[in-house]
């Protein structure tokens, strides 16, 4: 299977002839198409809404720990899912840098032969 265009063949299009099949259908049918598809976009739509309005004390919780945290992990996340106020945000921990050359528990070099 692969991407499908409905309609007449209208000429060569940017790789378009390659990798389309083109089939001729009737208006019919493409009302029937676009019906199906405005019906599957109506229903996701309205299942999205209600679940952005039934949980919007979630939401805006959300929108404010990010506005004053500027960024929260899955713990704080979890926290607000469960109606909690997010946890503090865990220390940054500094990048691991390799002993300087000299400083103890530094390897020493390798002699040369």
């Amino acid at each position: 299977m692969g991407p499908m265009v409905y309609g007449e063949n209208e000429g060569e299009v940017f790789l378009g002839r390659s990798i389309t099949t083109h089939k001729n259908v009737s208006e019919v049918t493409m009302q029937k198409v676009d019906a199906e598809i405005r019906k599957i976009i109506d229903e996701q739509y309205g299942l999205a809404k209600k679940l952005i309005l039934d949980n919007r004390d979630k939401v805006e919780a959300m929108a404010k720990a990010l506005l004053e945290l500027e960024t929260i992990d899955a713990e704080q996340i979890q926290d607000i899912m469960d109606g909690r106020p997010p946890r503090p945000p865990k220390p940054a921990q500094a990048p691991q840098q390799p002993p300087q050359a000299g400083a103890p528990g530094a390897a020493e070099p390798a002699p040369v032969s």
